[in-house]
């Protein structure tokens, strides 16, 4: 009798259910107490007795529903960290974190125009053309050159090789008395490398010039780099009079006849010819051999 009681109440709840939604609640409420049909029924909140006897071994009480464990809609998100932790008695708030994360007891380097050891070479112009230098460092910058020490190009172009530069600079000012200092960022395009440099001798500026250097391969962009420098160093010189030989047209001219000789050679693999310069004295490097026919 009791299961039949209990089914009828679960399909009288879910009929109720189909017909309007019922809270949670609303159902509970319906499978305790039931629902009175033609008087059929009533399943009050004390007992159920079966053919009017007394509350006995027949009677049933339902137990009372369990109570829900309430969730929170959600948990509160934890805090950044914003510095230190204070603790739970401290009435002083929290200090805010310091701007600088890696604070230092050195002081900060203040760039001065009139101090040579402290001063931005980036930008500044300090100690152009103040006074000239002492005759001993003058007549090693303006020495004549010595022809061993000049070189020629295939094409005909004199020069002088930039480690010949730096001895002159060191035999003027000795090492570690002259510098050359950046003054803008390194350009790379697809096929040459530049950068401006400053000369800098005895904590004075010299001259200011731009190098340049191709190159070919991703790979050789460190030493067209380095040959960049190279060539803003010889820019530089020419203010200082070393090798200004090499940019006088006479000179160029006496030198070619007396030191060098331009003749007609043939590549090996590809059997073209064309003229070439060469110091006297020197033989042709592979590929390049004499061409008979001339």
């Amino acid at each position: 009798m009791t299961s039949m009681i209990r089914r009828y109440a679960l399909q009288t709840a879910s009929k109720a259910v189909l017909a309007r939604p019922l809270s949670t609640t609303a159902l509970r409420s319906a499978y305790n107490n039931g629902y009175s049909n033609n008087g059929g029924y009533s399943n009050n909140a004390s007992n159920y007795r079966s053919g009017g006897g007394s509350s006995g071994a027949n009677s049933y009480r339902r137990p009372p529903p369990a109570q829900e464990k309430q969730q929170p809609e959600y948990e509160a998100e934890s805090e950044p960290y914003m510095g230190e932790a204070r603790s739970a008695s401290s009435s002083e708030p929290a200090s805010a974190p310091s701007a600088n994360p890696f604070p230092s007891d050195a002081p900060a380097l203040e760039l001065v125009e009139g101090d040579a050891g402290r001063v931005d070479w980036s930008r500044s112009f300090h100690g152009l053309s103040v006074e000239p230098f002492p005759k001993e460092v003058a007549d090693v910058l303006m020495a004549p050159l010595d022809p061993e020490d000049i070189e020629i190009k295939p094409d005909g172009i004199l020069y002088l090789p930039e480690i010949k530069y730096r001895r002159i600079l060191n035999r003027a000012f000795g090492p570690g008395g002259w510098g050359l200092a950046p003054r803008g960022e390194t350009s790379v395009t697809s096929r040459a490398v530049s950068r401006e440099y400053a000369l800098v001798c005895h904590g004075r500026l010299v001259s200011v010039a731009r190098g340049e250097q191709d190159y070919f391969d991703p790979s050789g962009i460190a030493t067209a780099t380095e040959g960049c420098k190279s060539n803003a160093l010889m820019r530089c010189c020419k203010d200082l009079g070393i090798a200004s030989e090499l940019w006088d047209p006479r000179f160029i001219r006496k030198f070619k006849k007396e030191y060098a000789d331009e003749q007609f050679v043939e590549h090996q693999m590809t059997k073209k010819k064309k003229k070439m310069w060469k110091l006297k004295g020197d033989d042709w490097q592979y590929p390049y051999v004499p061409s008979r026919n001339f």
